[in-house]
């Protein structure tokens, strides 16, 4: 799920009191006897009310499995988490045994030597299943950090309703999500699109449409201010001074949600992880009514970010075997493809989508080849800190505060900054 990338960074000062439910809260596992045992602390990010209820009764078949393992399930606020985890790990106290990662912060975290390599333990097994594309956030200076749960990318999600009112085909470009926009409002009174504007991980399918990137990891060099990132700037900005449109500097997830559910606009971008939350409002409690796309090309092609999360196990964990166990068990081919039919989360093991769960569900069916040519981020230390930066000018250019040029040149400048000696 990817909720706010980019909120991580506003919570850098989170009080270390509030991470009391870790790993120095347990006594020590053991496999003494050849059964596991112990606590087994778990940070999930999963959105609460859907993807939670599921992945905690996951959870729970693990302490079935093996009855001497406590699992102790925490739901951690997405946005939290990124800082809330280094901040346990650093001070040595509070810190979870496992925790699910944004596949970004893993080579931050490795980096920072917070998690155990996984490389020769029980949680990589079957190692060669797993989708190339998905394991390559795992791993750091040749070593495997994390492995990986669910993958994803984004696409457009549509009210069949509305669009069959107005009259109109889904947008296969930027040019004619602008014309669809216009139809719907002249048809419905309704808005085109909700553009979420204070995560900027959502803007990343418009700089690849511009053929733009973040920065080039091989040369060490910052590309987001060039000709191509200026241009994907100017491109959203359009859309809402065009009224194509509406967007939001704060609360941006609540409010997309609720303005698709309730059928306020058309349109949205967003990916898998927001289906069984989207399915649940009014109007798609006919769940035939909600419509998926790839996201409208831009001047230079389609383009969507990869995504996705993995399981990664925290260096000082009291418990490592039944931690490594886990994880195996949290991304093994059965529990993927259980997530798969519940969640229509897409899984990372090749096996998982041979599974009757998989097959039936139609929003992984959409989204796999979306998924096989999605552009990846670099996988650096930095890269989740890119997002910070990013999104004080991305919402700014939609809030009309600064020009496209100027939100590409700072944002440049604050990439420079950040990463030392970069071109």
């Amino acid at each position: 799920m990817r909720r706010g990338i980019t909120a991580t960074a506003l919570v850098a000062a989170l009080a270390l009191a509030a991470t009391a439910c870790g790993s120095e809260d347990k006594s020590e596992g053991s496999k003494s006897s050849g059964e596991l045992s112990g606590t087994v602390t778990w940070w999930d990010t999963s959105t609460v009310g859907s993807e939670d209820k599921v992945f905690k009764k996951l959870a729970e078949g693990f302490e079935k499995k093996h009855p001497k393992v406590d699992v102790k399930y925490v739901n951690v606020p997405f946005g939290e988490a990124q800082n809330k985890f280094k901040n346990a790990a650093q001070a040595g106290a509070g810190a979870p045994d496992v925790i699910r990662s944004e596949v970004a912060w893993t080579p931050e975290f490795a980096d920072l030597g917070y998690l155990a390599p996984l490389d020769g333990t029980t949680a990589l097994k079957d190692e060669g299943d797993f989708l190339k594309q998905a394991a390559a956030s795992t791993k750091y200076k040749d070593k495997t950090y994390a492995v990986p749960q669910v993958i994803d990318s984004m696409g457009i999600f549509y009210n069949k309703k509305i669009f069959k009112e107005a009259g109109v085909e889904v947008p296969a470009s930027i040019a004619e999500l602008k014309t669809v926009s216009e139809k719907i409002k002249d048809k419905t009174g309704k808005t085109g699109l909700y553009l979420r504007g204070d995560d900027a991980y959502w803007f990343l399918s418009f700089l690849y449409g511009e053929g733009g990137d973040l920065v080039n990891a091989a040369d060490k060099s910052v590309t987001v201010d060039k000709p191509e990132g200026v241009k994907a700037f100017k491109v959203v900005k359009d859309l809402v001074d065009s009224g194509a449109a509406k967007t939001d500097a704060t609360d941006g997830w609540e409010n997309m949600q609720s303005s698709f559910k309730d059928g306020k606009v058309a349109m949205m971008i967003n990916g898998p992880w927001a289906v069984a939350d989207t399915l649940a409002g009014n109007e798609f409690k006919d769940k035939a009514n909600l419509g998926i796309a790839p996201v409208p090309a831009g001047s230079a092609g389609q383009g969507a970010p990869q995504g996705g999360h993995n399981l990664a196990v925290y260096a000082g964990s009291k418990n490592l075997d039944a931690s490594y166990a886990f994880v195996e068990y949290m991304t093994s081919v059965e529990t993927q493809a259980q997530t798969a039919g519940e969640l229509n989360l897409l899984p990372t093991r090749t096996a998982a989508y041979a599974k009757q769960e998989a097959v039936d569900s139609e929003i992984v069916g959409f989204f796999k080849p979306v998924v096989e040519t999605a552009v990846e981020r670099p996988w650096i230390p930095e890269t989740g800190s890119l997002f910070a930066p990013l999104v004080t000018e991305y919402t700014k250019v939609l809030t009309d505060q600064t020009t496209p040029e100027k939100a590409a040149s700072a944002t440049g400048d604050s990439y420079r900054k950040l990463l030392k000696g970069w071109k």
